[in-house]
Order: C-alpha cells, then structure tokens, then sequence
C-alpha cells in the first residue's frame, strides 16, 4: 500500500512538471517577445540585482522587436522596405550587422534561407486557413519577386538600396541576436550568481552550472526525446509540430525553402547546441534547417564544441555531437529512475 501511494504521487509530480532538474531558480520573471514566451531566472542563495537585470534585458528584448520590425509602420525595416526601391537609404550599425549576417546565410545556404521571403508568406498563411495548397504558378510568381542578390550594401557608408522591388523580414535573426545583446548586457553587469534566458524554445545561460536543456519530442505533448547537459553554452531551436499546418491531409512546416517556394521537407524539429555566444560562433537554427539534415551536421562539424538533434517528418531522432563538445546527452529519464521505492 505504501508503495502503490508513493508510485501515484510521483505520477502526480511529473504530470505537472515538477520533475524538472534545476527549476529551482531563486529569481524568475516572464515577459512576451517576439511573440513567444520570455523568461529570466537567477540561481543561488543570494540573486541582487536580479529584478532591475530582468528589467534591463526585457527591455531591450524590446527595443529589438519594435526597431527591427516587418509588420511596425515607423519601424527601420518599414523605412528601408519602403524606400530602398527607390533610393539609397541609410542604416544602423545594428542593422546592418543584422542584413550582412542574413546575405551571409543566404550564400551559405545555397538561398534556401532568403529575408526577402516576404511574397510567399500570404500564399502559404492562406492555405493554412483553406487547408488547401497554393496553385503552382502563384508560387512561381511569388518565387520571382524574392532574391538577396537584389539588396544591395555599401557597408563604409552604412547605406542600403534594391535594384528591383523587394522586401526584407529579418524576423529569423532577432531571437539570436537577443541574446548577443543579453550576453553583453550579463558581461558588464557581472551578476554573481548563473542566469538561464529563454526565448521560445531557445536558451541561453550565463554562469557555469550543471544545466539542463529538455529536448521534447514533437510526436508526443510533454513527452522528453532527451536532455542536453552541459556547463555553459547556449540552444537555438527550431519549430515543433505545434508550429504546423496541415493542409490537405499532411503536416507542413512553417519554415519556407525559398529556392523551391515549399516548406522545408523531412523536418519536425531541429535543438542545436553551442558552447557559447561570445565570439559568435553559433548559426540561427532556422538557417540551419532549409539546408538539410546532413548538411547541417556537416556545418556544425566545424563548430567547435557543437551538438544537435534532428527529428525528422517521420520522427526518427537522428543525434549528432561533435568530438570537441563538452556537451552530453541523456536518454529521457525512466519512470523507475523518478520514483523512489522503498
């Protein structure tokens, strides 16, 4: 009787979450950015400052979101999508930094990754209402309206221009270049306890400590693939079959491979892992993805210390961790491992 007792409660505590690792933050606080949930949680007996360096953070978290946004009238990127057809425009160092990043993916990815995806996105919005697929020729037409090599850039005088009409979304680089931001931020304040970030299903931590990164498994609300653990470093993550459509009877990704104008194929999710934020040395998941699982891997090949877990359409988990990582996987624990029996 006493074993059937502690069975059930245990069943109780993981059906509510409370199973988790190192939840246990001293500090938390929550916010929504980029449409997706914000959090901030400090860890130790002592967290001063942790309130006013949510603060700070959320804030510029913030200031992001509405200075580089597509859908903001008065934002930077509506001046230069509305100009740029027109005129050389000038620009931020911030922003450009943000559009050379994004032409440099384009190249790396063969322009399967493309911020000027924008023509394509009511036809595939659309058809995720109607449940039924764009006619091809919409799709062709849209695909002729999109192409980096129509931004042009004179980095010396920060300026930008189109030689034809087209627009620019860099909402797939915002979440990375979050944490860039919260990582100089957590640099000059030297808060003496670790800090995790999460933006969405990203994470960022600041302070080694034994972390924790649960990978779930899209095939199964609440159900665990594994765990990443590691000391330091960062997740950027990508969809999840709660960010599908379906259309016609089959499961589409909202991530577009604009070199064909479809949403990618073979892909439920995508975690990778890398140690660190500082030297930049990381790539936006989203990027990652449009170029496939193997050439994914092979990329992250050459990023030191880097991980990652694919999961593809049929949910088959395919794992890769570089020789160089301090990062380890962990099956998802057992049931028998979470339920003490005495």
């Amino acid at each position: 009787m006493r074993l059937t007792i502690i069975f059930f409660s245990a069943l109780a505590l993981l059906a509510g979450g409370c199973s988790r690792r190192g939840s246990t933050a001293s500090f938390a606080q929550k916010a929504f950015i980029l449409n997706v949930s914000a959090q901030f949680r400090a860890y130790g007996t002592k967290t001063p400052g942790a309130k006013e360096l949510a603060d700070e953070i959320f804030a510029e978290w913030e200031r992001i979101s509405g200075e580089f946004s597509y859908s903001d009238a008065y934002s930077l990127t509506s001046v230069v999508n509305k100009r740029a057809a027109k005129e050389w425009v000038p620009v931020s160092d911030e922003f450009l930094h943000l559009l050379l990043l994004a032409l440099d993916y384009s190249k790396l990815t063969d322009g399967s990754f493309d911020i000027t995806f924008a023509p394509l996105w009511p036809l595939w919005k659309e058809a995720g209402s109607r449940k039924k697929l764009p006619p091809r020729e919409e799709i062709h037409k849209a695909l002729r309206e999109i192409g980096s090599k129509y931004v042009e850039v004179d980095a010396e005088k920060k300026m930008v221009r189109f030689t034809r009409p087209v627009q620019i979304n860099l909402g797939g680089l915002l979440r990375g270049y979050c944490f860039e931001r919260a990582y100089k931020i957590l640099k000059e304040r030297a808060p003496a306890y670790p800090v995790q970030l999460r933006l969405g299903g990203n994470m960022m931590v600041y302070g080694k400590r034994g972390w924790k990164y649960r990978v779930p498994d899209p095939f199964d609300k609440g159900g665990l693939l594994g765990l990443f653990a590691f000391e330091d470093g960062m997740v950027m993550a990508s969809s999840g079959r709660d960010s599908f459509v379906e259309i016609e009877g089959k499961l589409y990704s909202h991530i577009l491979d604009i070199r064909t104008g479809y949403p990618i194929k073979d892909f439920s999710a995508l975690y990778a892992y890398f140690p660190g934020i500082e030297d930049g040395n990381f790539m936006a998941s989203a990027a990652l993805a449009v170029m496939g699982r193997e050439k994914a891997f092979k990329l992250l090949g050459g990023v030191k210390g880097s991980a990652a877990v694919w999961v593809d359409e049929a949910g088959k988990k395919h794992l890769f961790v570089n020789e160089a990582s301090g990062v380890k996987w962990e099956p998802p624990p057992g049931l028998l491992d979470r339920v003490p029996i005495r």
